[in-house]
């Protein structure tokens, strides 16, 4: 058995009712070259062949009694590939804006812990609007982010796909033979184990006796209670609210090649800058149609993968994350560009020395949970400004063809959690020759996804148009005002979460006012 990383199990912590903590993907998949549609049964068979390419697919989730230490990742006795595959036929026509529908459905659903996390879908019946006599169907893919790191995610998706139109050839199948679940007993005495290992292990011990404390003071305390301006920084707009339960899914296709013309006009910046750089304009032509102006530039959270010092490490890299100024208060979009090269140059290099791993070691993982709880149900996501506006995250695929049990992948699109305050994230995925800029969205934050990628293209055109005209070679670098620095904001993370406790203690000593009013009453009679 493997126990979870701070990292991993914090999306289980986090996760609630209207914010499961699964990623997605669609899939979509060409029969027409095989002649003949793919099969429930196929799909089944082909899946089964490969769950011994990864042992992630059979893997489940154990607790620790009362809860003491994180979770462990074991061999489930009872695993049930039926428990994890779908079949759903669209409707007739199968239209692209049924599957994306379907698959918003699909995906406001969390998945059962009782079960290894994850959920593959086939949709039938879809056709593309390109052309109806094409046969095609979908892959509707979703996996728990707590599944997820840089060598899990690559790892199961590789066993699934080819890189050739005839399937990979596997061994001879073998029966499953979990290991035996571990023993109540084993799991408690693995505590004490973390615990010596682990300074924050002896304090979380009780921490479910500190959480109920804590969450009770908070309960009698927090509406009286000032949040450290620093920590939510970022301008306050109509997607950063509390969301619902439901998703909706829209997209934008274009070339690779038309994004790597841009990208050869200045030679330091990348890809990923003009990713980022697109995105904000979207953004900032969504807000404009509403009348809504952002107050400061927005900000954007970006996970990369960095190289782990550690020669022990399991992946090799680590998640982090930057957070980006998105530069929306600058009208020209090749000054912009450069401005979001230069924010996410130095923020990288912090990312390099602050991981998100690190983070979350750095702070209870009972408080990660609860914190999830009082955010939701004190609704602060509509009180305050938020710590980024939203998370965008650029997936390099490969640029050869894909194939599912020698169908070919013609097209990939990715979906990210939503949480309360952020009911707006993008996913790009290059793959074949192709760029999507994927929105996942909550109809109660963003009625229609698609008000944003129709300006997707118009900003293409603005860029390739002011990249022309501008020589980004005679511009010093775009200075940002220290409070707006990334690397100001990650470092007063720590400093303003101590904040936040010693004044949530201070509170605590002050007398509560209702109890001294029936005090006063108390003697007056």
């Amino acid at each position: 058995m493997q126990q979870l990383s701070e990292l991993d199990a914090s999306f289980l912590y986090l996760e609630t009712e209207n914010a499961p903590m699964h990623i997605g993907g669609v899939y979509v998949l060409d029969c027409s070259e095989q002649n003949r549609k793919l099969s429930f049964e196929a799909f089944h068979q082909h899946i089964e062949s490969r769950l011994p390419a990864a042992r992630q697919f059979r893997q489940r989730l154990v607790e620790v009694p009362l809860k003491l230490d994180h979770p462990y990742w074991v061999d489930d006795p009872d695993f049930d590939l039926n428990n994890h595959l779908r079949n759903v036929h669209l409707p007739t026509p199968g239209t692209e804006e049924q599957l994306l529908q379907l698959t918003s459905a699909i995906l406001a659903e969390p998945l059962s812990r009782e079960r290894p996390l994850w959920e593959i879908t086939l949709v039938s019946g879809y056709r593309p609007n390109d052309t109806k006599e094409r046969a095609c169907c979908a892959l509707v893919v979703k996996i728990h982010h707590s599944v997820i790191n840089g060598a899990t995610g690559e790892e199961l998706m590789s066993a699934l796909l080819d890189f050739s139109p005839e399937p990979t050839k596997r061994g001879p199948q073998q029966a499953w033979s979990p290991n035996p679940l571990p023993s109540k007993t084993r799991l408690i005495s693995n505590v004490y184990g973390s615990a010596l290992n682990t300074p924050f292990r002896l304090a979380n011990m009780a921490k479910d006796a500190a959480a109920s404390a804590f969450y009770t003071l908070l309960i009698q305390r927090l509406h009286r209670l000032a949040l450290p301006p620093a920590l939510f920084s970022a301008p306050p707009t109509s997607f950063n609210r509390a969301i619902g339960k439901e998703r909706s899914l829209a997209y934008f296709a274009c070339d690779l090649d038309r994004l790597k013309q841009l990208k050869k006009q200045h030679e330091d910046t990348t890809l990923n800058d003009i990713v980022m750089t697109l995105c904000s304009e979207v953004l900032v032509r969504y807000l404009h149609s509403l009348n809504e102006d952002a107050e400061r530039p927005l900000i954007a959270v970006s996970p990369i993968s960095v190289r782990s010092k550690r020669i022990d490490s399991p992946t090799g890299s680590q998640l982090s994350a930057m957070l980006i100024s998105l530069a929306t208060d600058e009208p020209n979009l090749a000054i912009r560009l450069k401005s979001i090269h230069d924010n996410a140059t130095s923020s990288q290099i912090y990312g390099q020395a602050i991981s998100a791993a690190r983070l979350t070691q750095l702070i209870p993982s009972s408080m990660l949970g609860l914190s999830a709880r009082i955010y939701t149900e004190f609704q602060l996501a509509q009180r305050h400004k938020p710590l980024f506006n939203i998370p965008i995250t650029n997936i390099p695929g490969p640029q050869i063809p894909l194939y599912f049990n020698g169908a070919k992948v013609i097209k990939q699109l990715g979906s990210a959690p939503l949480f309360d305050g952020l009911g707006l994230s993008i996913v790009v995925v290059s793959y074949n020759g192709e760029v999507t800029f994927t929105l996942t969205s909550n109809p109660k934050v963003i009625t229609n996804p698609e008000d944003l990628t129709k300006h997707f293209e118009s900003a293409i055109t603005q860029l390739e148009k002011e990249l022309a005209h501008t020589d980004l070679n005679s511009l010093k670098s775009v200075p940002e005002l220290a409070e707006q620095r990334p690397s100001n904001i990650l470092a007063a993370l720590l400093g303003d979460i101590t904040a936040l406790f010693s004044n949530l203690l201070s509170e605590a000593k002050k007398p509560d006012e209702t109890g001294e009013k029936q005090k006063d009453v108390n003697s007056e009679h």
